[in-house]
C-alpha cells in the first residue's frame, strides 16, 4: 500500500523538497504539500518533484484547508512549526490517529515567552503533536523542556542536498589540489543579525595589518547592500540561485558565516559537503553539528571583530594541504545527515505505528 504524507509548510526550500524527493523515489510515498507564498526578500526558483502534489495556503479557507487533509487522509502529517493556527487546525482535525510532527529549529533561552509556552505544553503542543522534528542537539533540549519524550524526538529537521555538493566537490577536487583557492565564500542576505557588516571590517582589518592575497566573496541581497563594503578584495554578487552556486563553489576555499544568531544554518551542511572548512560564530545552530574546532574549521564570538578577523587569519596562514584536509573533514560530518536518512526517519515512524 502506498503511504501517504502531509505537509504543512511556511517558505519552501529547495533542501526540503531534496528531501520530499527521497520520500516518492525511494519509497514510493505519495506526498501532498500545502505552502505559503514565495517570500520577496528570498525569491528562490524551485521546481517541484515528480510525485509531490502542491497546494497554495492562501487558496483555501481554515475549514477547506481541513476538509483537504480530511479528504486526503494521510498516514503522515508534517507541520513546520506551531504559529500558523489554520495548520494547527488540520492538526487538531486528526487528534492523534496517525504520527504529527511539528518542525522545531528554536533554541532554548528561558525566556518568559519560552517559559509560558512550556508551562502550557500540557495543554497545546502535548495534544496536538505526536512527536518533534527538530533540526540539532539545541533543538532537542528545547524540545525536552516542551515535554516531548526522548523517544519522541527526532533528530535532522533539516538536511542538505548532500549529493549536489559532493558531486561540485569531486568536479572541482584536482583543481583545488593544485592550487587551492584563497577566497573566503559568505551566502545570505545582508541584514544586521547576519553578522556581514563585522565581517567585511574584520577582512578590512585584516588586510591592512595582514596583506595578502584572500578575497572575500558575498552572495545575497538585503537591506544592507547600499551599505556593503566597498574594498578592492571584497566582491559582491547579489542573490544567487541554488542551481548556480556551483560556480561559486569551485572558485572559493573557506564559508563562513557570522551570525549573531542563526537557529540553525543549512548553508553550513551544503559548504560542509561541498568539502570546503569552515568558520562560523558560536551563535550558528549548523555548527553544532559540523563544525568541529579546529579539525575543520574555527569558530568566533559573535558581532566581534577582533574574534572573526583571528579566524580568518588562523585560515589564512594555513597551508593550502592543511585547508584541503579541513575539506575532507567537513564531508565525512556532512554524512550525519541526508535526504535519505531523513525520509526514512519518516518511514520507520509510519511503519512503527502501522506495527502498534
Amino acid at each position: 500500500m502506498q503511504l501517504k504524507f502531509l505537509f504543512l509548510y511556511t517558505e519552501l526550500a529547495g533542501y526540503f523538497l531534496t528531501c520530499v524527493q527521497a520520500l516518492v523515489a525511494e519509497h514510493e510515498a505519495e506526498v501532498h504539500l500545502v505552502r505559503w507564498p514565495i517570500n520577496k526578500e528570498a525569491p528562490f526558483q524551485f521546481t517541484i518533484p515528480e510525485g509531490v502534489q502542491v497546494y497554495e495556503k492562501q487558496d483555501y479557507t481554515r475549514p477547506q484547508l481541513v476538509a483537504l487533509a480530511q479528504t486526503i487522509n494521510p498516514d503522515l502529517i508534517f507541520c513546520s512549526g506551531w504559529m500558523d493556527k489554520d495548520y494547527l487546525a488540520v492538526v487538531r482535525s486528526f487528534r492523534k490517529c496517525v504520527p504529527v510532527l511539528v518542525g522545531m529549529d528554536n533554541h532554548w533561552f528561558g525566556s518568559g515567552k519560552q517559559q509560558l509556552a512550556r508551562l502550557l505544553a500540557p495543554f497545546t503542543l502535548q495534544r496536538l503533536f505526536t512527536h518533534a522534528f527538530v533540526a540539532g542537539e539545541p533543538q532537542r533540549q528545547y524540545a525536552l523542556k516542551l515535554g516531548f519524550r526522548d523517544s519522541s524526538i527526532l533528530l535532522g529537521y533539516y538536511a542538505a542536498d548532500v549529493a549536489t555538493f559532493q558531486e561540485a566537490y569531486k568536479a572541482i577536487k584536482p583543481a583545488k589540489s593544485s592550487a587551492f583557492p584563497k577566497r573566503f565564500i559568505y551566502v545570505g542576505r545582508y541584514v544586521p543579525q547576519k553578522g556581514i557588516t563585522e565581517l567585511w571590517q574584520a577582512f578590512a582589518q585584516l588586510q591592512e595589518e595582514l596583506p595578502n592575497e584572500w578575497e572575500l566573496w558575498c552572495l545575497g541581497t538585503g537591506p544592507l547592500e547600499l551599505e556593503a563594503a566597498r574594498h578592492p578584495q571584497i566582491k559582491h554578487f547579489g542573490f544567487v540561485q541554488p542551481k548556480e552556486i556551483t560556480q561559486f563553489i569551485s572558485q572559493a576555499g573557506v564559508f563562513v558565516l557570522p551570525s549573531h544568531f542563526e537557529p540553525w544554518g543549512v548553508v553550513v551542511h551544503e559548504f560542509a559537503a561541498a568539502g570546503f572548512p569552515l568558520l562560523c560564530s558560536r551563535q550558528v545552530g549548523a555548527a553544532t553539528a559540523f563544525l568541529q574546532e579546529s579539525l575543520n574549521g574555527f569558530s568566533f564570538k559573535a558581532g566581534d571583530v577582533a574574534s572573526i578577523k583571528k579566524a580568518l587569519k588562523q585560515a589564512v596562514l594555513l597551508p593550502d594541504a592543511a585547508l584541503l584536509e579541513m575539506g575532507e573533514q567537513s564531508i565525512i560530518l556532512a554524512q550525519q545527515n541526508t535526504p535519505a536518512i531523513w525520509a526514512a526517519k519518516l518511514m520507520a515512524l509510519v511503519k512503527r505505528g502501522e506495527q502498534a
